[in-house]
């Protein structure tokens, strides 16, 4: 699945290339993803001018001045920006075509994403409204995940996994970013102290900076709007690794399930 650093390049490549353009028209040839394609996207959206793209945690938010396009892009989907008249594929879903002969086209092959029109603040939609915070925004930092930790009795991993709680870090970056600061998946959130709480706030920032510098990771399907992977997954310390040696210490890697999720980590350099 696309998380918070694939996600953001996405965002990034979108902002560059697509601010400023006007929707000529719509193709939706597949609705029926995790939540359906309005039916009037194809008469609402035409003569709009794409005024900014951002991000709120896994969602990508195109504001089109009357109203916002919320694209969630599920297990599978990309967005690319192509020439209008690329021949669409079979997970082709949906494409708008903007001015300058461009076109953004969504591929979905397992239709887990979503594409909804809201004519509200984009913020307060039911998806959106009760996410955490932004583990790349100034507030998140060691004092926020310290007073925010007290009383939790799960896990340190499950917590960072809880969208309700940081938006947006997903099970990848989790797992790295806990071995970066050396703690261990299982110890109880609210055991940490301001120490270990500034060490992981800051290798949560230093794992996800390097993601987005590396372009993401690409697993299965993800790509750039460009068509190009990420290559985050080569500088991948424990993720996937199990029963290889740790880069810091040579102890083998290794894996265990947390919340249906897999946990990977290093027994000896995470305590």
């Amino acid at each position: 699945m696309p998380e918070l650093p694939e996600v953001e390049t996405l965002c990034r490549g979108l902002r560059a290339a697509v601010v400023g353009r006007t929707i000529r028209h719509v193709v939706v040839r597949q609705a029926r993803l995790r939540l359906p394609i309005p039916p009037d996207l194809p008469s609402v959206l035409p003569g709009l001018t794409l005024r900014s793209v951002s991000r709120r945690a896994k969602y990508l938010l195109i504001d089109l001045g009357r109203g916002s396009l919320i694209l969630h892009l599920g297990m599978s989907g990309s967005l690319r920006i192509l020439p209008q008249g690329t021949p669409a594929g079979k997970h082709d879903h949906l494409d708008l075509l903007l001015d300058q002969e461009l076109m953004i086209r969504l591929s979905d092959p397992r239709r887990f994403g979503a594409v909804l029109w809201t004519q509200t603040d984009a913020g307060g939609h039911p998806l959106l409204k009760d996410l955490g915070i932004e583990p790349l925004s100034a507030p998140f930092d060691g004092p926020w995940l310290y007073a925010h930790t007290r009383g939790k009795k799960g896990s340190i991993k499950q917590a960072l996994m809880d969208g309700r709680f940081i938006a947006g870090i997903g099970n990848i970056y989790a797992n790295e970013a806990l071995f970066g600061a050396g703690i261990h998946p299982r110890t109880p959130a609210g055991r940490l102290g301001p120490a270990r709480c500034e060490r992981l706030a800051a290798a949560i920032r230093e794992t996800l900076n390097a993601a987005l510098a590396a372009g993401g990771s690409s697993l299965r399907d993800f790509v750039h709007t460009t068509g190009e992977s990420g290559y985050f997954q080569v500088q991948w310390r424990v993720y996937g690794r199990a029963g290889l040696p740790c880069p810091r210490c040579t102890t083998p890697l290794r894996q265990m399930r947390q919340g249906a999720r897999s946990t990977f980590y290093c027994p000896k350099c995470q305590k």
